[in-house]
């Protein structure tokens, strides 16, 4: 009787040690209520390593009334960005096996939400467009093929990598306050990137769309957007080089 009992409370040990709650941010445009939380408890061993295995085991199992975006599940698309324990990250790159026993997930701060820990991110896509993330050529190169260096190829490391997750953007104070005319960290690394692109012949009409006191200006130097990024990029250090070719380079 005795092996039994400390059996169980063996077992039981186990079963906590390997026990996660997850505490998820809920809100329904349909339901006239205010937003409320959800706490989901669930074992390791059947979530998977990360928390987007985590969400999609609840989704699938305990509560199919969860939404949130997901994609590639190998931080490539960018679609599974939310906040996670007070960090913006993509959910498919934080582990779950943490010592934590409770973990809070909200949905990117400071934007408007669709559902749950979905967020509106219509604006942020008109931004990009506005930067017209394309190549801009000359008429009598657009048939040819347009080859660039090596060393040309290689400023561009650093830049290209952004996945637009908005992680870094939506982490931002000046962004917070002014996003529908401060285009943000995630847009201004990609206007960089075009800027750097030595095949592109639109730098001129780039540099001028950009030097506006809300567009670019209003970065404060906070690097908030540096610490968040899942990919490790530096989109602080991108708006700075738009600054000084601004101010020095014109």
């Amino acid at each position: 009787m005795f092996l039994i009992k400390n059996s169980k409370k063996i077992s039981l040990n186990i079963i906590y040690k390997n026990q996660k709650f997850l505490r998820i941010y809920r809100w329904n445009p349909l339901y006239k209520k205010e937003p409320w939380f959800s706490i989901y408890p669930l074992l390791q061993k059947d979530a998977g390593p990360m928390i987007l295995d985590a969400l999609i085991y609840i989704k699938n199992n305990l509560d199919s009334t969860l939404s949130f975006r997901r994609s590639c599940r190998e931080g490539i698309c960018g679609s599974c960005s939310m906040n996670i324990d007070g960090v913006n990250s993509l959910a498919c790159l934080h582990s779950l096996r943490t010592k934590q026993k409770f973990s809070t997930i909200y949905p990117l701060p400071h934007m408007y939400v669709i559902k749950d820990l979905i967020p509106d991110l219509s604006n942020f896509y008109n931004q990009y467009k506005s930067i017209k993330p394309w190549l801009v050529v000359e008429n009598s190169l657009r048939e040819k093929e347009f080859l660039q260096s090596k060393l040309d190829r290689f400023q561009l490391d650093g830049l290209y990598e952004c996945i637009l997750c908005a992680c870094c953007s939506s982490s931002c104070p000046s962004y917070w306050w002014n996003q529908d005319k401060y285009l943000g960290p995630a847009i201004l690394l990609q206007a960089y990137r075009w800027l750097t692109e030595t095949r592109d012949f639109n730098k001129i009409n780039r540099l001028k769309f950009l030097n506006h006191k809300m567009r670019l200006f209003r970065c404060h130097t906070i690097m908030n957007c540096s610490k968040v990024c899942p990919k490790n990029l530096n989109p602080g250090k991108a708006i700075s080089s738009i600054k000084y070719q601004l101010i020095y380079k014109q």
